[in-house]
């Protein structure tokens, strides 16, 4: 029986709507909910892909509803390493499905809070409710990226290490994945008031939308913000580093010039064939003496052309 799995879980019956909470769905599970539910392997697909981009599909013949959006996913979060998933919602028979096939514990954790606090008696403004809930979901990872970035830009003016570098590197990564999935999800809001779920004519449900749809686009522009400033810290990171690197090639190239005159000096005297004070007993001091001042001469030369 449905009552029987460890993960899915029928015995909801949340105000006027039963809801069936599911996470990570094995095969065993999948054909539960389809001889239990009817659901079809069409369904079932759309709603355990891993890969499946933010929208809304409806069917006309059995009246279905689903609506999936992407939210965060903590890969390292000492790291602050993020990616986005799909967590879908489906209006089947009068039941409501939700599926977090990726098992994100921030989900789970937000759909225990909302069967405990939520007030909405039907199941279209639970969806909404909940779709809320999950935008508001990345500000919080927003705010520890604006304070691991303003960490970073603190070190850039002392001294960087390539640890740093790296750890820019997974902002910028993490917000890559944010700007891409808040922005497929903001155009499934501002489209959905248009489909079957926003037309049914009812205010509550379009104040709703509108509301989610407002929320959407205030999380965009602050991972716009963040975004950008982050890519400023970026490129004077990368300024520094070559900066340094420049430096660091500008020491060796002088030494390697300076370091040449004596060896080209000696190593003419390691040549078989007449030169002169050949037979000097001292010629070396000649030699050092010589090449001392063929070396400061370059590097006047050198200081003098730098300062031009």
């Amino acid at each position: 029986m449905a009552g029987d799995s460890k993960i899915i879980e029928t015995n909801k019956t949340f105000h006027d709507f039963k809801w069936i909470e599911t996470q990570k769905l094995t095969e065993t599970e999948m054909d539960q909910l389809a001889t239990d539910y009817g659901l079809t392997d069409e369904m079932l697909t759309y709603v355990t892909d891993r890969d499946e981009s933010p929208h809304f599909v409806y069917d006309d013949d059995d009246s279905n509803e689903l609506i999936t959006v992407h939210v965060p996913r903590v890969l390292d979060d000492n790291k602050l390493r993020y990616i986005t998933q799909p967590v879908s919602f489906l209006i089947h028979s009068g039941n409501l499905f939700t599926f977090n096939q990726s098992d994100i514990p921030e989900v789970n954790v937000l759909f225990d809070q909302m069967g405990q606090n939520s007030n909405s008696k039907r199941a279209d403004l639970f969806i909404l409710e909940s779709l809320f809930a999950m935008m508001d979901s990345y500000i919080p990872v927003i705010r520890l990226i604006t304070r691991k970035r303003n960490q970073l830009d603190k070190v850039l003016n002392k001294n960087a290490k390539n640890r740093d570098l790296i750890a820019l590197s997974y902002l910028r990564q993490t917000l890559t994945f944010f700007s891409s999935a808040v922005q497929l999800n903001l155009d499934l809001f501002k489209h959905l008031a248009s489909t079957h779920f926003g037309q049914s004519g009812d205010e509550e449900r379009l104040d709703r939308i509108e509301d989610v749809r407002i929320e959407a686009e205030q999380v965009q522009r602050m991972i716009e913000i963040e975004t950008e400033v982050v890519e400023r810290i970026s490129d004077t990171f990368n300024s520094v580093v070559n900066n340094n690197l420049n430096d660091t090639m500008e020491v060796l190239t002088i030494w390697s010039l300076t370091m040449a005159i004596p060896t080209i000096l000696t190593g003419f005297y390691g040549m078989n064939v007449h030169l002169p004070f050949e037979k000097w007993a001292n010629a070396w001091v000649f030699i050092v003496i010589l090449s001392i001042v063929f070396i400061v001469w370059l590097l006047l030369i050198l200081k003098m052309h730098r300062t031009k």
